[in-house]
């Protein structure tokens, strides 16, 4: 594809290849989450014992992984494309060591947890790669509060983890508060730039705080709030895709 003056073809090409990566990487992820699922959850008994010994050396190599993308993203900070190739190690090294350990920690929930967010991080840079910025940061927000409404659900009513997963909710409606005043104030630099619309970012914060407030008093609540959310992402995407054709 030939250049033109404003780089705009050239700018296309690299949010491709971004999602390219993106999409080989997360298909990475749901093969090892399929092996860990078949013979660590489902597997037989000598099975589970080898990979919860597996999943400690697993975590430590995502951890060098880790660091070894975050050093690249700094001296290729220069080279969009290298660039990415760092993050990328740097988002493959948080899955691998802190997955992992998750997984050793809790079974098959973190398992089925990371079994969503993985589909979900791959189309969220489809959609950061070739749509508008209002469109990304909003749907970004909905699919997270999405999965915090999952995990509301599923630990509230734990005797342990439940007081601690309440007080994480009240702290992310916070940050949903804060996200939306560095908007008003223009704050938000490239990730949402001066000209885009707000609104669609202020609906996302607001829906998705009246759904963890509502998941806070009960886990039925919880479950169809997540499901309303559902339905906003999809008719969101639909209609920022029908703009964009």
């Amino acid at each position: 594809m030939a250049k033109n003056p404003n780089g705009k073809p050239m700018k296309r090409e690299n949010s491709l290849y971004g999602a390219i990566i993106f999409f080989a990487a997360a298909c990475v992820a749901e093969l090892y989450l399929l092996l860990v699922r078949k013979y660590y959850i489902n597997g037989t008994v000598d099975q589970a014992l080898a990979w919860h010994g597996y999943l400690l050396p697993i975590a430590a190599a995502g951890a060098a992984l880790l660091v070894l993308g975050v050093v690249l993203s700094v001296l290729w900070k220069a080279d969009a494309r290298k660039r990415l190739i760092g993050w990328c190690l740097t988002g493959a090294g948080v899955f691998f060591a802190g997955g992992s350990l998750l997984m050793r920690l809790y079974q098959s929930s973190a398992v089925t947890l990371l079994s969503v967010v993985v589909p979900v991080v791959m189309v969220l840079s489809v959609i950061w790669a070739f749509y508008e910025r209002e469109c990304s940061v909003s749907l970004t927000i909905l699919s997270a509060s999405m999965i915090v409404l999952w995990v509301c659900r599923r630990l509230f009513s734990n005797l342990t983890l439940g007081m601690p997963a309440k007080v994480l909710s009240v702290v992310y409606i916070a940050l949903l508060g804060g996200l939306c005043w560095l908007a008003k104030n223009g704050k938000l630099g490239k990730l949402l730039p001066a000209g885009a619309d707000r609104m669609p970012l202020y609906a996302a914060c607001g829906l998705s705080a009246a759904g963890v407030v509502v998941a806070l008093f009960s886990a039925t609540a919880a479950y169809y709030a997540m499901w309303c959310l559902a339905i906003v992402v999809f008719a969101l995407a639909v209609y920022y895709t029908v703009r964009q054709l």
